[in-house]
């Protein structure tokens, strides 16, 4: 089935993976709406593509992700699609960032918390649509996880297991749960160092959307087949292999 004719909401939307995702939907005929905490960033996607309709709001916040949804359910009532892309990491040793736990609580709050808010606020609106789908993104580090990404790899590894969960709980309703497990890839987020590893923004969506299409509920994308495979068999060898990586 093709990915078009969707109203879609996507967090993180205005750069890296999301941009990418964002131009390429639109490109398939879907009405494409983001959602970033950047008004800057979001105004200069708007103008690289003025088909999307964007909206301010940090989903960490809980107020501002209320009113959000909010303001989708009064503007957009077919929405039938969110992708909750968002996230943020910080590259700390634990025991010498005297903030560690303030910046992990930030990290819970984007990358686990806000999927699952806008799940509850949002899942009656896109289940009362055709071809429902709540797509969540996560990464090849819920399998082996790096080192530099204390809290990072342990809120998408929340999100792994709460959303084979809620597949399981919501198996008997029309709309889809599927998890992106990404592998590095070339985007800002990085900060210009990305491990050599890493794979294109486009080739990284290209095979998401391949693998949505196919119907898939779990999508490892690129090399997270391969670590997937390996943290089955040879857990700590990946885990030394993914530690071992280094950046340009």
């Amino acid at each position: 089935m093709k990915f078009s004719g969707n109203t879609v909401l996507i967090t993180g939307g205005s750069s890296g993976i999301g941009l990418e995702l964002s131009k390429q939907l639109i490109a398939k005929n879907n009405n494409v709406i983001i959602c970033g905490r950047s008004l800057d960033k979001l105004k200069e996607a708007y103008e690289q593509h003025p088909q999307l309709e964007i909206y301010q709001c940090d989903i960490s916040n809980n107020e501002e992700c209320l009113k959000l949804t909010t303001w989708i359910k009064d503007r957009h009532p077919n929405l039938n699609v969110l992708i909750n892309n968002a996230a943020i990491v910080n590259k700390i040793l634990f025991l010498q960032e005297i903030d560690a736990t303030a910046l992990a609580k930030e990290e819970i709050a984007t990358n686990f918390l806000a999927p699952l808010q806008l799940i509850q606020e949002l899942y009656s609106t896109i289940d009362s649509n055709q071809n429902g789908k709540i797509i969540n993104v996560t990464t090849g580090l819920i399998y082996a996880p790096r080192a530099d990404y204390p809290f990072y790899n342990a809120t998408k590894s929340a999100l792994h297991s709460f959303t084979q969960v809620f597949r399981k709980q919501t198996e008997n309703q029309s709309t889809k749960v599927i998890e992106i497990m990404f592998p590095a890839v070339k985007t800002p987020w990085h900060k210009d160092t990305p491990p050599k590893i890493a794979i294109t923004s486009k080739e990284a969506v290209d095979l998401m959307i391949t693998g949505i299409e196919k119907g898939k509920s779990e999508i490892r994308v690129a090399g997270v087949e391969l670590l997937y495979k390996l943290s089955r068999i040879a857990p700590r060898f990946a885990f030394n292999k993914i530690n071992s990586l280094s950046n340009e």
